[in-house]
């Protein structure tokens, strides 16, 4: 596959080496489908792709024989004013110059919900169709638990924010203690490792990515911060959630108190943020 032609909002795929649009995302060391990694260099090295500061965009969608494909892209600001517009509702033809294209990888590393109208069922293509030697990309099974799918159940709480907090009150929250080094410790076994290694990319800065700050309502920030076996998210001015690898599909809420304050906002010092 050369290019892409059409968009994700109408149109039929046309010659063979054309691609019928879907959706696209961004990859960046600020936005990144944490699906693929913890941080940003991981997730590049999950697709194959160098280690570039300036991000990529990845464009799903299939071909005229209904195949999925990932075109991998250069041009983030195309995709990024593409992924805008579509919030919006508005129409946007993401068609790709040939020239910005890097790679095109069979198959879709995330679960895309919708089909190329006229063309047949998403499936992969045949093995070795992208030169690559390595299998067709797939989202992770949803029915398991690890590391891709606890760090998607941090993304959906990032997102729902409001729907997960309404459902814990500070009585449910493990709390955080100010340890003698100045950290903040919980009183899960978890959740103190993974505060206290998130209390390290404060002194030591983690790989790009592995902590990131989003905008968030009343002036903070949204935090998401990754390690081995747990993710973090929080906002600046609230609480936060821990996921674990050892505890399957488990939400483990951290109360503020006197010491996550203090983490937070170490932790926003040393995050990526959107440009």
């Amino acid at each position: 596959m050369a290019g892409t032609d059409d968009s994700g909002g109408s149109g039929e795929a046309g010659a063979d080496d054309s691609l019928y649009v879907l959706t696209a995302v961004l990859l960046t060391p600020a936005q990144f489908p944490s699906v693929l990694g913890d941080d940003f260099p991981e997730a590049c090295a999950a697709l194959g792709l160098e280690v570039y500061e300036g991000g990529y965009g990845l464009v799903l969608g299939q071909d005229s024989d209904g195949a999925r494909w990932t075109v991998v892209i250069d041009d983030v600001s195309l995709v990024a004013v593409a992924i805008a517009s579509w919030d919006c509702g508005m129409e946007y033809d993401l068609s790709p110059d040939e020239r910005s294209v890097v790679v095109s990888l069979a198959g879709w590393p995330l679960a895309v919900a919708v089909a190329a109208p006229g063309l047949p069922a998403p499936h992969d293509p045949e093995p070795g169709a992208d030169g690559t030697g390595r299998p067709p990309l797939a989202p992770p099974d949803a029915g398991q638990w690890g590391p891709p799918q606890r760090r998607l159940g941090a993304d959906e709480i990032a997102l729902q924010w409001a729907a997960w907090r309404e459902q814990f009150d500070d009585t449910d929250a493990v709390p955080a203690a100010e340890s003698a080094a100045g950290g903040a410790t919980g009183g899960h076994a978890g959740v103190r490792r993974a505060l206290a290694e998130a209390h390290g990319y404060a002194d030591t800065p983690p790989p790009l990515g592995r902590v990131r700050s989003a905008f968030a309502s009343g002036g903070a920030r949204t935090l998401r911060a990754d390690g081995p076996g747990w993710s973090m998210v929080a906002r600046t001015d609230d609480i936060a959630f821990i996921l674990l690898d050892d505890e399957p599909g488990e939400v483990l809420p951290v109360g503020r108190g006197p010491a996550l304050p203090g983490l937070l906002e170490a932790l926003d010092k040393v995050a990526v943020r959107p440009a």
